[in-house]
């Protein structure tokens, strides 16, 4: 049986890696390395980078801090309709994207927002998952810890930075890498909300290069293997984190 699961994976892990192996291979034909460079060169992909990077920086970090407030306030403080709010926050995540946009784009309209970067970071820095994962950590943390904080005049807040925090390291990184691969791929809602090429991100920008090169295959994957190669760097990084954090904390109430 042991075996029979080892092939399956095995297999499994060969059939998602094709694409990518495709990709790769397709990008060095007939030329190799300069297909990098010719592709990089058509469009302003620096901008591009740059602006995914600061979106992306900008959005991990109200995300980690909005989730580590409210996951700790969830987890360990009594107030009342606690369950129900927390319900309430995870039913968002029922909605999909497209029933939201378009009042989205009205709201950001009456603010001034569009086509500037406060529409790309500010909507985006409380994320619900993020929330649910750090609080069900937060909530395997025993009481006792901040018993003895308390006891040692440690306010709340101060409980989280020195002690709650440094604790979650694991769900932490999982957060971290979650959000920056969400906020990298991000592709509908900067295309909606921003029109200047000086604000395309890394999706939207290669999305109007594909209809440049559509008939340049080498190109175009040459473009997709540079876009994509953050975030396999950044998996492999934080890929024993990732596995600690769901080993560790679990899903339950």
């Amino acid at each position: 049986m042991r075996v029979l699961r080892h092939v399956l994976l095995s297999l499994g892990a060969v059939i998602m890696t094709l694409p990518f192996i495709w990709m790769v291979t397709t990008a060095l034909e007939n030329g190799g390395l300069s297909n990098f460079a010719d592709a990089w060169n058509r469009v302003p992909f620096g901008v591009f980078f740059l602006n995914t990077i600061f979106i992306t920086g900008l959005t991990v970090i109200g995300v980690v801090i909005t989730s580590s407030l409210a996951a700790y306030a969830f987890a360990t403080m009594e107030f009342p309709g606690r369950g129900a709010l927390f319900m309430l926050f995870l039913s968002t995540m029922m909605v999909p994207q497209p029933v939201y946009l378009a009042p989205s784009y009205v709201l950001l309209a009456k603010l001034g927002w569009v086509d500037t970067y406060a529409a790309l970071t500010v909507p985006w820095v409380v994320n619900v998952f993020s929330i649910f994962l750090l609080r069900q950590h937060f909530k395997t943390i025993p009481r006792s810890l901040y018993e003895a904080a308390v006891l040692d005049g440690c306010s709340r807040l101060r409980y989280l930075l020195r002690v709650v925090l440094p604790l979650s390291r694991p769900v932490l990184a999982t957060v971290i890498l979650f959000n920056t691969i969400g906020s990298w791929n991000s592709f509908m809602w900067p295309l909606v909300m921003t029109h200047s090429e000086n604000l395309r991100v890394i999706q939207v920008g290669l999305s109007y290069f594909n209809q440049e090169m559509s008939s340049n295959y080498r190109l175009l994957m040459a473009a997709s293997t540079f876009c994509t190669l953050p975030l396999l760097i950044l998996f492999l990084i934080f890929q024993k984190q990732l596995v600690a954090s769901y080993s560790g904390s679990g899903i339950k109430d």
